[in-house]
């Protein structure tokens, strides 16, 4: 498969990278494409003992830091720390992310636990942030988005889902929140005359272990299923570099989106990617940022 390959991401020397999730699957990969081309990067993980196993694998150059993204304190107490620590953030990866197939569970704040890890512990950290973010030289932030964003709608009347609860609805929610997320914050940054580059990526349909798990409550027959839908898809290493085009090649535009050339969106060469309609209308971006600083308290343009 030719097309843009990890092998051009220009020098990282002398960056500060933040990527959640770094322990496993599109995180793990990043992190470590990253550190090989000279990044200095935070490992921000849930789970610290994994988190070090990574940082292992990675081989330098990288530092393992707690983060629980459905905790608000956690996120608060992560961002602050690191922002104690470092003068300046180049690129924050918002990478992390819950898949849940079975009954509807929230958060340690009450969100329903897929839209309060994936979308809204990620706004707050990046609030949280921005003013090192801002610090930087050529600063970036990529939020990863999901080909299941474009058959998503938010319901700003539930948008906890707390009524007809579907858990792929609402993965499929909390994904095209991230998408309206990262389209509304390149607006905002825009207007403010930030030099913070807000871009998105997604990974079409890649081998990570988020489908396995999400079935290990469903027992053995479970678990065959989600193995099985595995085999149609594209390898992490593929699929994560939709997101390391993002943070790293020159020239990218706030707002510009990664993802997938074939099928519908799901395997291939990196291209640019289509953004839902809902998406991308501002009227929806401004009703769910004010939706999710009243959420969150966290309040940055």
């Amino acid at each position: 498969m030719t097309g843009w390959t990890a092998d051009r991401i220009p020098d990282q020397h002398g960056r500060l990278a933040v990527v959640t999730g770094a322990n496993s699957g599109l995180g793990l990969v990043t992190a470590t494409e990253l550190a090989r081309h000279g990044a200095h990067v935070v490992l921000a993980v849930r789970n610290t003992a994994a988190g070090e196993e990574a940082a292992r694998r990675i081989g330098g150059g990288v530092e393992v830091r707690e983060l629980d993204l459905a905790s608000l304190d956690s996120v608060r107490a992560f961002a602050a720390k690191l922002a104690a620590d470092h003068p300046a953030i180049d690129l924050l990866v918002n990478n992390a992310g819950v898949v849940l197939l079975g009954p509807r569970r929230t958060s340690a704040d009450g969100f329903e636990l897929q839209l309060g890890t994936n979308m809204l512990g990620h706004f707050a950290l990046t609030g949280l942030l921005l003013g090192k973010l801002a610090a930087a030289r050529e600063p970036r932030v990529v939020s990863l988005s999901s080909i299941t964003h474009k058959n998503a709608h938010l319901d700003f009347d539930d948008l906890m889902f707390e009524r007809d609860y579907r858990a792929a609805a609402a993965y499929g929610r909390s994904k095209l929140a991230t998408t309206v997320f990262g389209v509304e914050l390149d607006r905002r940054l825009r207007a403010a005359g930030s030099p913070i580059v807000s871009a998105l990526a997604h990974p079409g349909l890649t081998r990570t272990n988020l489908t396995p798990r999400a079935w290990e409550h469903r027992g053995r027959l479970g678990q065959v299923v989600a193995w099985l839908g595995l085999l149609a898809t594209q390898s992490v290493e593929q699929g994560a570099l939709p997101q390391l085009r993002a943070a790293t090649e020159p020239g990218v535009r706030g707002g510009q989106f990664f993802g997938p050339s074939g099928l519908w969106e799901t395997r291939g060469r990196v291209t640019e990617a289509r953004l839902s309609r809902e998406a991308a209308d501002p009227a929806v971006g401004e009703r769910l940022w004010a939706a999710a600083e009243d959420l969150t308290g966290v309040s940055y343009l």
